[in-house]
């Protein structure tokens, strides 16, 4: 779709924080050209309005947090993101009346089916995609990622955990070949069950339950339903790449290679190249 698009009319949702446990509203609403994705505090009484903006990133740890200058913060918003990626959905107004968005089913799904349902607005503008010249990479101990110039997006995903449930796995999701919400945006979150008493000691994974995310004992499993997919950890990996990519403020065109990465890394990436003006340009779709 080469103009942008917005939700085409108000999509009203509710739900628990992953971390915080707190009950949550969240409405998205349409907004107009060139508005991007925004957040909105509604439960404050002031400076209520956070970008989604990989400069406004504050806090990267086992969640995307979001903040403004005024300290205000709206955290896990990377699988909303990537629904909004996914969806085609350039421009939106978010109201959230608490400091995360809601959970739901630890994946995009949710989100996916109630855009789904409301459908997209076409707008007149054309999009602006952000298309990649020079190579950037970013690299921390055995962790690693990159974006090359490529024609269209691909992320080409790679995790290795010391756990036999999950082992190695690899994925390259291209968004010309394949469908993301078919098979990226119903990749739920995982965790492990032995981390669960100092992740809940440090005020995190406070509302995480099998409802919303896949556990995993030293036995397997534990979710009753199994899992959605063989990869479904890696197919996760990537939802969230998309995500936190997407602060970009616009649709990326490059191919990206990561390695055990997470939204820190993510971050950086995205720092890095908005700080060398001769790696990307901007051009109309």
């Amino acid at each position: 779709m080469p103009y942008q698009q917005t939700v085409a009319s108000p999509i009203k949702l509710n739900g628990i924080g992953l971390h915080t446990g707190q009950p949550v509203n969240l409405t998205i609403l349409p907004a107009q050209e060139d508005y991007g994705i925004v957040f909105e505090r509604v439960d404050l009484p002031n400076n209520k309005i956070i970008p989604a903006h990989f400069n406004n990133v504050v806090n990267t740890n086992l969640s995307t947090v979001l903040g403004n200058k005024a300290g205000v913060t709206v955290a896990t918003v990377e699988h909303l993101m990537s629904a909004l990626w996914g969806c085609g959905v350039d421009n939106a107004h978010i109201k959230v009346n608490n400091i995360e968005v809601p959970a739901m089913d630890g994946s995009s799904l949710l989100f996916v089916k109630l855009i789904d349902q409301v459908g997209i607005q076409k707008q007149h503008k054309h999009r602006k995609i952000i298309k990649i010249i020079d190579e950037i990479e970013v690299v921390h101990n055995d962790q690693s990622i990159k974006i090359t110039p490529n024609d269209g997006f691909v992320v080409d995903f790679t995790i290795n955990y010391n756990n036999h449930v999950i082992g190695e796995q690899s994925l390259s999701f291209n968004e010309q070949t394949n469908n993301f919400n078919n098979e990226i945006s119903n990749a739920r979150t995982f965790g492990f069950v032995k981390d669960l008493k100092t992740l809940w000691a440090n005020g995190l994974a406070l509302g995480a339950s099998t409802d919303n995310a896949i556990a995993i004992s030293d036995n397997g499993v534990v979710n009753q339903d199994g899992l959605r997919h063989p990869d479904e950890f890696v197919r996760h990996k990537i939802l969230d790449c998309i995500g936190d990519l997407y602060l970009a403020g616009a649709r990326l065109h490059g191919y990206v290679s990561a390695l055990k990465t997470g939204h820190t890394l993510h971050n950086k990436l995205l720092k890095k190249l908005f700080s060398k003006v001769e790696a990307y340009q901007y051009v109309i779709a």
